[in-house]
């Protein structure tokens, strides 16, 4: 799968495999043409019931909860949200916090483009908006049921049940759009085209309604009808030619049919994801793309959070939530079993993670590398980097179609670097994405700092910036109030080094920086694992001399 670079996933509604693939089928271009156009995956299964939670999982890897499976009829806050085993959210709700990672945002992060086309979304405009259309917070979803003018329903479009997506105005209104934008984008250049594309047909395309409230049969008739429209069209797009993926899936089995696969456990907030047992039933799946032998079955079983593991390696991104569960299997060579031209390379990029360990600078050194395959020789990289502590996050490009394989990098003290890399071959496949990310240490005088009783700032060779600030007045501190991540403390360790009690956000640590020999500079003295948000360390001198060079933060925000 690493040849893949565009995917397109069309969601169907509440069908099992037995019906929707049986003979006779209601479907018969998708249980008949397609099938054997492609991969007939007999054995993929949702992860829950109802609807909701497996749209959520397909995105997140997030399992099913209470709210989730009752389709979230109130839009209320995930609370309190809460990380916890399996990358799961933990608390009630069903609008997770910005803290829960989607593969929206791996994507954003990653450098590569996104969107989710949502048939019917704003039909009527007293009903929802035609973007990011979704209720208010605490609201009651108005969209649960059909209307004779508007068919589109919230619940089947989980890019809106993440506040680091609907919390960004311009970006969920750009990505989160209308079916209508799809046809577009299909006559885009590969290089223009979204690398994710989650297809999202109206309550009667999708087969959830039959009839419909439009008059249409709905069911499989009126979502094989969908397809015959949108597939051909997806096909033939140079994004789907050059190195494309399609995926139909269903949500949910019929009938709330509650069977399982892959070793599937529940998450915190459903005891039984599927209601009446362990999964969302098995629904069956058909996967077309150029690097798919027409006419492939694989009796292997995958689910939801297999897909979005499948999706993650063909990006080069980690799994997340369930999806980085032993179960969760990729896609394998049983679907991925035909040459589609030379695979895309792979990159490597290398820096420091604290740079004080290396130097005693703020000039941070990168360097990267790829290796190819298929006979086709690497023809450039394009280097990036992201402050992580500016206010806009925004990517600068270090280095466009170079032959080059590092750099040094002047950064700023007291910030965080993200250093990302891509390698072209020279038939224009690029790789996944490959980052790095660097602290830099701040000065002695760290922004949000105060010093009190008798510190003072002097000049050592070898130690970061060349300067140290130390004081042995029994009762001096060090504070400092910072909102970023985990932070490390950087200090001097010698003969003559004291005793410091180290308070970060009330809970306290002794370090003891005496230690034969030669004075050691540039020492992580200290190191707190919090996430990111609002802090107070303090430091404070116990006995003996404390020399302290910097604190390195992650992503701390100016």
């Amino acid at each position: 799968g690493s040849s893949i670079r565009h995917v397109f996933i069309i969601v169907l509604e509440n069908e099992s495999a037995s019906t929707t693939f049986a003979p006779g089928s209601p479907a018969p271009y998708l249980a008949t043409t397609l099938r054997s156009q492609g991969a007939y995956v007999p054995n993929y299964y949702g992860v829950g019931h109802n609807s909701n939670d497996n749209y959520i999982a397909m995105i997140s890897g997030q399992a099913p909860n209470a709210q989730t499976q009752a389709d979230c009829q109130n839009f209320t806050d995930m609370l309190p949200g809460t990380i916890g085993a399996g990358g799961q959210a933990q608390g009630t709700g069903c609008v997770y916090p910005t803290a829960v990672p989607t593969i929206a945002s791996q994507l954003g992060t990653a450098g590569f483009t996104w969107r989710s086309y949502n048939e019917d979304m704003g039909a009527d405009p007293a009903r929802e908006t035609s973007v990011c259309a979704h209720p208010a917070i605490n609201a009651t979803d108005n969209t649960q049921t059909a209307t004779a003018t508007d068919e589109y329903a919230t619940r089947h479009n989980p890019f809106v049940y993440f506040h680091g997506i609907i919390d960004d105005t311009t970006l969920c209104n750009t990505h989160v759009v209308g079916l209508d934008a799809l046809a577009q984008d299909l006559t885009a250049p590969a290089s223009g085209a979204p690398n994710y594309s989650f297809i999202t047909p109206d309550l009667c395309n999708d087969g959830h309604d039959a009839p419909c409230k439009k008059g249409q049969p709905g069911g499989l008739v009126s979502a094989d009808r969908f397809l015959q429209t949108w597939v051909p069209r997806i096909t033939a797009s140079p994004a789907y030619r050059q190195d494309g993926l399609l995926m139909v899936l269903f949500d949910e089995a019929g009938g709330q049919e509650p069977s399982s696969c892959c070793g599937e456990i529940p998450g915190p907030g459903s005891p039984i994801p599927g209601i009446n047992g362990p999964g969302g039933g098995r629904t069956g799946a058909v996967l077309l793309s150029p690097c798919i032998a027409p006419g492939t079955v694989t009796q292997t079983a995958y689910n939801h959070y297999s897909m979005l593991a499948s999706v993650e390696d063909s990006f080069g991104l980690s799994h997340i939530g369930y999806a980085s569960g032993p179960g969760a299997t990729p896609f394998g060579s049983d679907i991925y079993n035909r040459s589609c031209g030379a695979a895309a390379p792979a990159a490597a990029i290398a820096a420091p993670s604290l740079l004080s360990r290396v130097s005693s600078r703020a000039r941070i050194p990168v360097r990267w590398s790829a290796t190819t395959t298929g006979g086709t020789d690497l023809s450039s990289y394009t280097v990036r980097v992201v402050d992580l502590g500016s206010r806009n996050h925004g990517s600068r490009l270090l280095a466009a179609a170079t032959r080059a394989t590092g750099l040094v990098y002047r950064a700023r003290a007291g910030h965080t670097y993200a250093f990302t890399v891509t390698a072209t071959n020279l038939a224009g496949q690029s790789s996944p994405v490959r980052s790095a990310t660097v602290l830099v240490p701040s000065g002695v005088r760290p922004a949000g700092g105060h010093y009190s009783r008798g510190w003072r700032v002097r000049r050592v060779r070898g130690a970061w910036q060349g300067r140290a600030i130390a004081s042995g007045a029994r009762g001096a501190t060090l504070t400092l109030r910072y909102r970023g991540g985990p932070l490390a403390l950087i200090g001097e360790k010698g003969a003559r080094g004291g005793v410091a009690r180290v308070t970060l956000d009330g809970r306290s640590r002794v370090i003891r920086l005496h230690a034969r020999g030669r004075l050691r500079v540039r020492q992580v003295i200290y190191r707190g694992f919090v996430r990111s948000s609002h802090h107070r360390l303090t430091v404070q001198v116990l006995r003996g001399t404390v020399t302290l060079e910097g604190v390195a933060i992650a992503g701390r925000r100016s």
